[in-house]
């Protein structure tokens, strides 16, 4: 099955419309500060973008992309079966990003045209580590999705965002303007899990991405989900998965 298209292309100056049948993930290669989009429209608006940044657009999505230079971009698209099965059902109720791509992402992304150059086994395993990225980065994060109350949301999506950073249970009551005892009762009683529980788990979730996905020492990973120290996240790592991340990762 292949899974994923990838191409890297230098497309002439001008752009025009487009209509995507999968989802789609276009990188650019070099700065265009004069860049125009428009999705579901024919009057694009400016939206400069620099090297590295982007756009992810759902199957279906139409539009215009304007540029006054040529543009250096890499093209990568998914098929919907490799979403569905890590756990992206419906591609099409994505909402469309545009600027930054998280480092995993991009990553993933600019390698994508030399996974065909593997074994069949290694080239579904990399399609499957974006396609798996994307369901977590994109989707609707199901914590998320069914809390009722919009301050409790707006404390998860920002212990997403934020993994890397200090997140002390201070910094998530005032974001939910609560107190602090009320915001931890309240924490639990949507998610089934404390602040400091729910915060560990996603940790410990996005650590074992990036060690399937990306070459980054474990050192390194363990300061990308926020730990400083080596030991500690070796601890947690182990008790959520039962090994160690070295091992975990072969």
């Amino acid at each position: 099955m292949p899974g994923l298209r990838a191409k890297k292309s230098r497309l002439p100056a001008g752009g025009g419309p487009f209509q995507l049948e999968r989802l789609t993930l276009g990188v650019f290669l070099n700065d265009q500060p004069t860049h125009r989009l428009a999705l579901g429209q024919d009057r694009a608006a400016d939206r400069p973008l620099t090297a590295n940044q982007g756009w992810i657009l759902p199957p279906g999505a139409s539009g215009l992309c304007e540029f006054d230079q040529p543009l250096d971009v890499m093209m990568v698209e998914l098929e919907p079966a490799v979403l569905q099965e890590v756990g992206m059902d419906d591609p099409k109720a994505i909402r469309p990003q545009v600027g930054d791509f998280d480092p995993v992402t991009l990553q993933l992304s600019m390698a994508a045209e030399g996974f065909n150059e593997g074994g069949t086994l290694y080239r579904e395993t990399m399609h499957r580590a974006l396609a798996a990225q994307l369901t977590k980065t994109l989707a609707v994060r199901p914590e998320a999705g069914h809390i009722e109350d919009v301050r409790l949301r707006r404390v998860v999506e920002y212990i997403h965002d934020n993994l890397a950073d200090d997140l002390t249970l201070g910094t998530m009551a005032d974001l939910a303007a609560m107190s602090g005892f009320h915001f931890s009762r309240s924490f639990k009683a949507a998610t089934g899990r404390s602040p400091l529980q729910y915060v560990i788990t996603t940790r410990m979730e996005m650590a074992q991405v990036l060690l399937k996905t990306t070459g980054l020492t474990v050192a390194e990973i363990g300061y990308r989900v926020g730990y400083n120290d080596l030991s500690r996240f070796g601890q947690h790592f182990k008790r959520a998965t039962g090994t160690t991340p070295a091992r975990y990762r072969e």
